[in-house]
């Protein structure tokens, strides 16, 4: 059968309507009735269609290579990403106190996003490899030490936002054999953190205490041979990450991003300062009713109430303007696609098809999950885009390769092996 019959088709259409829907409401986001011009490289509009077609040009030619390039080249593509993160410490420019862009000619790239794509041709590249066993310590610590070298590397620029994407990355491991057990320890974790930031260390640690000694003496009375020794490990090892947590919210994050989480977590409610941005968001999503102002009539987006609306927060814009509808339809659009690719992913003939298929779904969820949540209140704002639609090239770009990376292997799984 002919290659072009064999496309998913159904992610394609999906892919140019969440790109065409981006593009309406940047142009809506920046558009002043005032001198505006429509083909000028200022207007931002204009210069995400210019991204777009440089993106899927790019993809046409991903498209069209040969389906074992990536797998065979994910290494080199892997590590090439590492020496673009590294290169940022010497030669990287500082936005918005991050300093995670190179600007070439006025044009910027942030080799995070590139470096996402490039841990998940590397994961899905190991997890195919024959002696690769998730169930044994050797492997995880490969597979773990593949995603926390970028994750680092991002920490350092310092960008939290970016560096906690990869955590999607365990939804892959989940698929491919991961003890179940770890959705416990991470829901465990979670909590833990949450805790930490609420109460000082004194209290939370004195919590553990009391947890641990009532779990120590239940299981003393059901068995009396139970020994005390992993229980203190665990014990020790809780009130380390607690401390930790504290460490890294009290010396290490920005004051914004400490105001942020504070907001999140109900300490401040400071809507005239550094909940502006979440504030004005609500407002005019909630403004926009049922079926939103109208294009171009959004009183909040004409004023520029919402900072950084045609990024960050694009998706109060579309709340806005096109109300519940106009939301609700996004929404299924993303749930299709990431269903979509999972049920194809379903059907790859080796683990290295799946997985990347796996990692490609994942990815676009959690930008998804949280740039949402961050535009109505229900995570912190901590600067994540929201695919295809938010302004940015090198968010147009990885996300348009991932995408077609995966139409690449999923158009040719008839041809692969089962390895």
């Amino acid at each position: 059968m002919n290659k072009t019959f064999r496309i998913d088709w159904l992610t394609v259409v999906i892919y140019f309507l969440l790109v065409f829907t981006g593009i309406l409401n940047i142009f809506s986001a920046t558009y002043s009735s005032e001198g505006f011009s429509y083909f000028n490289y200022d207007n931002l509009a204009f210069k995400q269609c210019v991204f777009f077609i440089f993106s899927l040009v790019s993809g046409v030619l991903v498209l069209i290579a040969p389906s074992k390039f990536f797998q065979r080249f994910s290494s080199l593509i892997y590590l090439f990403s590492l020496l673009l993160l590294i290169g940022l410490f010497a030669f990287g420019n500082t936005v918005y106190g991050h300093k995670s862009w190179y600007t070439f000619f006025g044009i910027s790239i942030q080799p995070t996003e590139i470096a996402k794509f490039a841990t998940n041709l590397a994961v899905a590249k190991l997890l195919s490899e024959i002696q690769i066993d998730l169930r044994k310590i050797k492997s995880l610590i490969q597979v773990f030490l593949i995603i926390l070298i970028p994750v680092i590397l991002t920490l350092l620029q310092p960008d939290f936002g970016s560096a906690l994407i990869f955590l999607s990355f365990i939804f892959v491991l989940f698929r491919e054999g991961l003890n179940p057990n770890f959705v416990f320890f991470l829901a465990t974790s979670l909590v833990l953190a949450l805790f930490s930031l609420i109460k000082p260390f004194f209290y939370v640690s004195v919590l553990l205490t009391g947890v641990f000694a009532c779990f120590y003496f239940l299981s003393k009375k059901i068995n009396k041979k139970v020994s005390i020794i992993p229980l203190v490990t665990a014990f020790i090892s809780s009130c380390i990450y607690v401390y930790s947590i504290n460490y890294i919210y009290n010396d290490l994050l920005s004051q914004r991003h400490k105001d942020r989480i504070d907001i999140f977590l109900g300490k401040e409610t400071d809507i005239m300062g550094v909940g502006y941005n979440l504030n004005q968001s609500i407002i005019a999503i909630g403004s926009g009713g049922l079926s939103g102002k109208g294009y171009l009539q959004g009183t909040q987006t004409k004023g520029k109430f919402v900072p950084r609306q045609h990024t960050d927060y694009i998706f109060s814009t579309i709340g806005e303007e096109w109300g519940f509808y106009g939301t609700s339809i996004i929404i299924i659009l993303f749930a299709t696609l990431v269903l979509r690719i999972l049920f194809r992913a379903e059907h790859q003939k080796n683990v290295f098809g799946r997985s990347y298929a796996y990692g490609t779904a994942s990815l676009i969820f959690m930008h998804f999950l949280i740039n949402v949540g961050m535009s109505i209140g229900l995570v912190p704002t901590i600067g994540i885009p929201l695919p295809f639609i938010s302004y940015g090239g090198s968010s147009m770009f990885t996300f348009t390769i991932l995408v077609f990376v995966y139409l690449n292997i999923d158009a040719n799984r008839l041809n692969e092996s089962r390895i």
